[in-house]
């Protein structure tokens, strides 16, 4: 049977407004360990209770039939533009209570940090959306409290002319993880569905081929035991002007806004309708895509980090409080004198 799911399905009507609503699920906030959750957890083996659970038994007395695939050059039949047209918005959170909360969901970080080194474990995890959707703030809140040497963040620039020959996944592949180790993709693979779709920057034989062969790729990776996970965020078209003019009139966010950013920003319909196929094509059973609401950036880092906490079954292999050993006597060494070291001018 097809792992793919229809057009119907991953694509919301833009008939009734009572159904553009996005699907994602607001965790509540953990204290210690998060609650257990409905989404998916995954186990040392890479493999996924949503892969078991998923799976449709063939009624009694008939045969399984299998789906045919969709096309790869089918499209959408309608677009939702407004991506998070939430019928309540909850206030937002105080950041001091932003804060505490954050600070429990990084212990837990830490414990699923251990977990995967001591398990040897292998997570990739993808983060793709809309630009100034929050994707950069999300990684640097999970990444802040954990070892550079265990979760690594993967940002690739745009392809070199070499790359540009080889296969399209080749140059991601050098960044998966071994085992012991987490890699987050700020962008990903994803790249051809989206932004060069879009833009022009490959041409319509690669996109399809991308489209064909992107969620083969990604059960190849599922069944090396890998545990892929993927995020979208999504941001409402008023929210990404708001920060689209915060970066503008502030300096030290200058970077983050850049000629293609604005670009897309006038090509918001051909990128949800190129969002639109991408989900149709690839949101597998072994790999689905997880929606978030970008809107409020501190509930949706949140909500994210809840969300990959509850993705994996670990356990707490915090250590015993170690014990200082007492400082070894310099004896009779005598240090040179400090003026003979060059100290960096105390300006403050």
């Amino acid at each position: 049977m097809s792992d793919e799911k229809p057009v119907q399905e991953a694509v919301v009507s833009a008939d009734d407004p009572a159904k553009n609503v996005t699907e994602e699920g607001t965790a509540p906030p953990a204290t210690g360990k998060p609650a257990a959750s409905t989404s998916t957890k995954a186990s040392g083996k890479g493999d996924t209770k949503a892969e078991k659970s998923r799976e449709q038994k063939p009624a009694k007395g008939k045969p399984a039939v299998a789906k045919a695939e969709k096309p790869a050059d089918a499209a959408p039949a309608k677009v939702n533009v407004n991506e998070t047209a939430h019928p309540i918005r909850k206030p937002k959170l105080k950041t001091q209570d932003y804060e505490k909360i954050l600070a429990k969901l990084q212990i837990e970080l830490v414990k699923l940090q251990e977990w995967i080194k001591f398990k040897k474990l292998k997570v990739v995890v993808l983060f793709e959306g809309r630009d100034a959707a929050g994707k950069g703030g999300t990684i640097k809140r999970i990444t802040e409290s954990l070892s550079p040497r265990v979760t690594r963040v993967a940002a690739l620039p745009a392809p070199t002319d070499r790359e540009k020959t080889e296969w399209y996944f080749q140059r991601y592949v050098q960044h998966l993880p071994a085992g012991g180790e987490m890699v987050l993709f700020d962008r990903s693979w994803y790249n051809r569905a989206g932004v060069e779709r879009v833009m022009g920057f490959c041409t319509e034989d690669e996109y399809r081929e991308f489209l064909r062969s992107c969620p083969e790729f990604e059960r190849m990776l599922v069944r090396s035991g890998i545990i892929l996970i993927k995020y979208w965020f999504s941001v409402s078209n008023e929210e990404q002007e708001r920060r689209f003019q915060e970066r503008i009139f502030t300096p030290s966010k200058h970077w983050k806004l850049s000629p293609m950013d604005l670009e897309s920003r006038a090509r918001w319909v051909e990128y949800s309708k190129a969002k639109d196929a991408m989900f149709a094509h690839t949101d597998i059973k072994q790999a689905p895509w997880y929606v978030v609401d970008g809107d409020d950036k501190k509930r949706a880092r949140l909500n994210v980090i809840t969300h990959l906490l509850n993705m994996i079954d670990y356990e707490d292999l915090t250590p015993q409080p170690m014990v200082l050993p007492p400082r070894q006597e310099e004896g009779g060494y005598v240090r040179p004198p400090l003026s003979d070291q060059t100290f960096i001018p105390e300006v403050y």
